[in-house]
């Protein structure tokens, strides 16, 4: 197989950076990308090529961009969505601005980055559009209300997305981590507001003590998740002759919640499904 050429949103740490150095570790060709240029440059000394991009820019400047990374290599056969940060805080302590910057990165970010890729995976009618997710696309935390909410919005678009562009030859897979060891908790990806309001005091102090503690004490290996991603993109290693899913929660953590999610839906389901089923106009 010939190598692939992948796009990377957010590559100044964590996830994207480690699928900088899997990526080359395993014979294909990067792009890597961050909102500071200089913060990758010495991704450049391992092999990938960089471009400055801001996921928050507009669309025109986006598709400028995308156009010189198709143009580096002559094709994009992968796209990572990684860019993202996360907002603590509860509703009420929240400002509207602030429900703004979580979701102009986290979700119209990435459609955009995303929209402009599209083009060129339709005209060769091949290509692989990766989105990093999170449990919380699947479970509101307290004091996570922005953050999941934009996580809970990717999954439905992305979920529609595949079902326009599957027939079309194009592949999506929506990687949901749990607690993985990156940055994304420290102060330069998580913005966090303490409660002002007594009521949510207790709740907020304990959730920024316990944030704090997390950060870069977190279970996950980043290294895992990104080798497994590339497993499942290129079919190799643990996706050899397995039928890939759209979705795929990885972590410990992940997988408890997502099961007691899935087995609280189905026992509503089974206790409630008369009245879940008697609305219908009677005729």
């Amino acid at each position: 197989m010939a190598p692939l050429v992948w796009l990377i949103t957010g590559c100044s740490s964590g996830f994207g950076q480690q699928f900088v150095h899997s990526i080359l570790a395993r014979g294909d060709k990067v792009i890597a990308t961050a909102r500071t240029l200089s913060r990758i440059a010495h991704l450049e000394q391992l092999g990938a090529s960089t471009l400055q991009l801001d996921i928050t820019s507009s669309q025109s400047s986006i598709d400028a961009t995308i156009a010189k990374a198709i143009s580096i290599y002559g094709r994009v056969d992968v796209l990572v969505n990684n860019a993202a940060f996360i907002q603590i805080g509860t509703l009420e302590d929240l400002q509207y601005e602030d429900w703004v910057k979580q979701f102009d990165t986290n979700v119209f970010g990435t459609i955009k980055v995303t929209k402009a890729v599209l083009p060129h995976f339709r005209e060769r009618k091949s290509g692989c559009m990766v989105f990093i997710s999170s449990l919380s696309g699947w479970v509101g935390h307290d004091a996570c209300g922005a953050y999941a909410g934009s996580k809970f919005a990717l999954e439905g678009i992305v979920e529609a997305l595949n079902r326009e562009t599957a027939p079309l030859g194009i592949k999506t897979l929506l990687i949901e981590p749990g607690r993985f060891r990156t940055n994304l908790l420290s102060s330069g990806n998580m913005k966090a507001v303490p409660s002002r309001i007594p009521d949510y005091a207790d709740m907020s102090s304990e959730k920024m003590k316990g944030l704090a503690k997390e950060d870069q004490a977190q279970p996950g290996d980043p290294k895992k998740l990104v080798e497994i991603t590339l497993d499942l993109v290129k079919g190799e290693g643990v996706a050899e002759g397995r039928e890939i899913p759209l979705r795929m929660p990885l972590g410990i953590d992940c997988a408890d919640e997502l099961r007691t999610k899935c087995e609280e839906t189905l026992r509503v389901l089974e206790e409630w499904g008369s009245v879940i089923r008697d609305t219908d106009l009677q005729r």
